[in-house]
C-alpha cells in the first residue's frame, strides 16, 4: 500500500508531472505496438505507487533518465512537457555552472547530487535556463525528427510519408511566380551571349515564312468572312510563333491533336493554301465535304487529327494515342494543343492525371493567350497560371515566352525528347496575347482596351521579334520581306477564288463516310431531309445539289 505519510508541495508536483509524462508517453508507445516497454512502465508506475516518498523521488528520476536514454520513448516528450510549464515545479532543486565549460552541479535541499543521476529528466540545462528558468529545449531536440509525433518514413497508401506535429496548410501559390523561359527580348535581342541558338539559317526563314504566310491568310480569311463569303472564321494573330516553333521542332511520325488556333502546324507539314481554303469553304474537294464547320481542319496524311469545337476532348484522346504509341515502342510522341480556358474543363484534369500514372509519351502545349473569349485568366483561376498545375499532377513542366520563337523551339524540342526518351508527359504553358477577337463572332473592344491590343500587336510582336532577329544575323532584307509577302497575297486570294468556284458536297454527302452499309435510320433522316426541301424550296439555296 502507498506510504500514508505526508507529502510536501515538491513531492506532489514531481509525482503529477511524472505521471503525466509516463501516461501521455504510454500513449504514444502503445500506438506503435511497443508491448514490452509499455509493459515495463507499468510495472515502474506501480512499483513506485508503493514506496516512500524518497523512493518515489528516486523512482521518477530514475524512470526520467530510462525514458530520456531511449529518445524514442519519450525523452524530447518530457522536454517539452517541461519546458511549457512557466513556473518552476522544483523550487528546492538548484544547478549551479561553475564556469562556461563546466558540467552543471546539481543540490536538492542543499545536499550536492552527481549531474547523470538527477538530471531533471535528461534535459540540458543553460545559463538562460538558471537565469529566467526558460529554454528547456534547445533547437536541436525542437527539431528532431525523431521527437513525439514525429516519425520518418510511415508506410502509408501510395508512399513512404513523414509526420509531424507542426499543423500547417501548404499556401494557395507561391509568393514568387514561376518563371517564363526566353531567349530573344521584344527586340529581337538574345538575352545571353551563352544561350545556344539552335535554330540554323534555313530552319529559322521557314519558320518565319512560315509565320508570315500564316499571318497573311488569317488577314485574308477573315476578311472573306465578313464579306460574307465564309461563314465563320477563327485567327491566331500574335500567336504565330507558337505555332510554326513548335511545328518545327516536332517529328512527322508525332501526332498532333489541336484545339484551333493551330492551323501553322499544318501549314509546317505541308497542308496547302488551297486545301485550307477548301475546309473552310466546305466545298465538294474540301477535307470534311462541309460536314464540318470552317477552321476545322485534319489531315490523316500529315498526323493532324481533326479538330473537334467541344474544348478539351482532344486531351484524353491524346493520352490514349500516346499510350499506344508507348505499347507498340515507336519513337514518336502525341502533342496536344489547348488554349487556356480549357483548363477549366473536366477532360484536362482527367488527362494530365491519366498521362501521369499511365507514363504516356505525351507533350500539353497551353497557349495561355489571357482570354477565353471575354473570360480573362484573373476570372479563370487562382493559380499561378497553368505551369502550376502539371506539377499537381506529377509532371514535368515549364512555362516558356510564346511570342519568342526560339525559346518556344527550345523548349517543346526538349520536350519531346523527355517524352520519348523517358516515356513520360511534359506540360508547357506558352505565354502570349490574343491580339485578335476571339472569333468573327466576337467583338473583344466590348471587354478589353483598344490600346492594349495595339500594344501587343506592335511591342510584343512575335514576327517582329524573329524578324529582328534573322536580319541582324544577316540571314534577311527588305526585299526578301516584300517578296514574300507579296507572294503570299497572291497565293492567298488564288487559293479563295478557287475554293469559291468549285461545287458544293451531295446531299446525300451528309450520311456517308461513316458506315460501309448506311443504317436503316440514317435512311429515314436522308428521307425526311429531301421531303423538307420539297415542302420549303425557298429556305434552301437554289443551287443545292441534291
Amino acid at each position: 500500500m502507498p506510504s500514508a505519510t505526508a507529502s510536501s508541495p515538491y513531492e506532489v508536483k514531481a509525482t503529477c508531472l511524472s505521471l503525466q509524462c509516463m501516461v501521455l508517453s504510454f500513449q504514444y508507445l502503445s500506438s506503435f505496438s511497443y508491448c514490452h516497454h509499455l509493459s515495463l512502465s507499468l510495472s515502474l508506475l506501480y512499483s513506485s505507487l508503493s514506496l516512500s516518498h524518497t523512493g518515489r523521488s528516486l523512482t521518477f528520476n530514475n524512470m526520467a533518465l530510462w525514458l530520456t536514454s531511449t529518445r524514442r520513448c519519450g525523452g524530447n516528450l518530457m522536454k517539452k512537457i517541461i519546458s511549457s510549464h512557466p513556473l518552476p515545479l522544483f523550487p528546492n532543486y538548484q544547478t549551479t555552472f561553475a564556469s562556461s565549460s563546466s558540467s552543471p552541479t546539481h543540490s536538492i535541499n542543499g545536499k550536492k547530487t552527481s549531474s547523470f543521476q538527477y538530471s531533471f529528466l535528461g534535459t540540458r540545462h543553460y545559463k538562460s535556463m538558471h537565469a529566467a528558468g526558460e529554454q528547456i529545449l534547445t533547437q536541436e531536440d525542437d527539431n528532431d525528427d525523431s521527437t513525439f509525433g514525429k516519425t520518418k518514413n510511415m508506410d502509408l497508401p501510395g508512399g513512404k510519408i513523414a509526420y509531424t506535429t507542426d499543423m500547417k496548410f501548404l499556401p494557395g501559390s507561391s509568393e514568387e511566380r514561376v518563371k517564363c523561359y526566353r531567349v530573344l527580348d521584344e527586340d529581337g535581342y538574345p538575352i545571353s551571349s551563352n544561350l545556344l541558338e539552335y535554330m540554323s539559317k534555313e530552319l529559322a526563314l521557314r519558320v518565319y515564312s512560315g509565320m508570315v504566310t500564316l499571318n497573311t491568310m488569317d488577314k485574308f480569311f477573315y476578311e472573306a468572312q465578313r464579306q460574307g463569303r465564309l461563314s465563320f472564321y477563327l485567327t491566331s494573330f500574335g500567336e504565330e510563333a507558337i505555332n510554326l516553333a513548335s511545328a518545327a521542332a516536332l517529328s512527322f511520325d508525332d501526332i498532333v491533336l489541336a484545339q484551333y488556333r493551330e492551323p501553322g502546324v499544318l501549314l509546317w507539314r505541308g497542308f496547302t493554301m488551297q486545301e485550307f481554303a477548301n475546309q473552310c469553304f466546305g466545298n465538294n474537294i474540301g477535307h470534311g465535304k462541309g460536314r464540318q464547320m470552317p477552321i476545322h481542319y485534319g489531315s490523316k496524311k500529315l498526323n493532324y487529327i481533326t479538330i473537334s469545337s467541344p474544348l478539351a476532348t482532344q486531351l484524353p484522346q491524346a493520352v490514349g494515342m500516346a499510350y499506344s504509341l508507348k505499347m507498340d515502342k515507336k519513337d514518336a510522341c502525341v502533342v496536344a494543343f489547348f488554349g487556356d480556358g480549357t483548363t477549366s474543363e473536366g477532360d484536362f484534369h482527367a488527362a494530365l492525371n491519366f498521362a501521369a500514372v499511365m507514363d504516356a509519351p505525351v507533350v500539353f502545349i497551353c497557349r495561355n493567350n489571357g482570354w477565353a473569349i471575354s473570360t480573362q485568366v484573373t476570372e479563370q483561376f487562382r493559380s499561378d497560371g497553368v505551369v502550376v498545375k502539371g506539377q499537381a499532377y506529377g509532371i514535368p513542366s515549364i512555362r516558356v515566352d510564346g511570342n519568342d520563337a526560339l525559346a518556344v523551339y527550345n523548349v517543346v524540342r526538349s520536350a519531346r525528347e523527355t517524352a520519348i526518351n523517358e516515356q513520360r508527359p511534359i506540360l508547357i504553358e506558352a505565354m502570349t496575347y490574343r491580339v485578335s477577337h476571339h472569333s468573327t463572332s466576337d467583338d473583344s473592344t466590348k471587354y478589353r482596351s483598344k490600346d492594349v491590343i495595339e500594344y501587343w500587336k506592335t511591342v510584343h510582336s512575335p514576327i517582329t521579334r524573329l524578324r529582328n532577329w534573322v536580319e541582324r544575323k544577316g540571314w534577311w532584307s527588305d526585299k526578301e520581306e516584300s517578296e514574300l509577302r507579296a507572294q503570299t497575297m497572291k497565293q492567298v486570294k488564288h487559293a479563295i477564288d478557287e475554293a469559291e468556284k468549285e461545287e458544293m458536297p451531295l446531299l446525300r454527302d451528309m450520311f456517308t463516310d461513316v458506315y460501309d452499309d448506311l443504317p436503316s435510320n440514317l435512311m429515314e433522316q436522308e428521307t425526311l431531309v429531301r421531303e423538307t426541301i420539297q415542302r420549303h424550296p425557298k429556305d434552301f439555296p437554289k443551287d443545292m445539289p441534291l
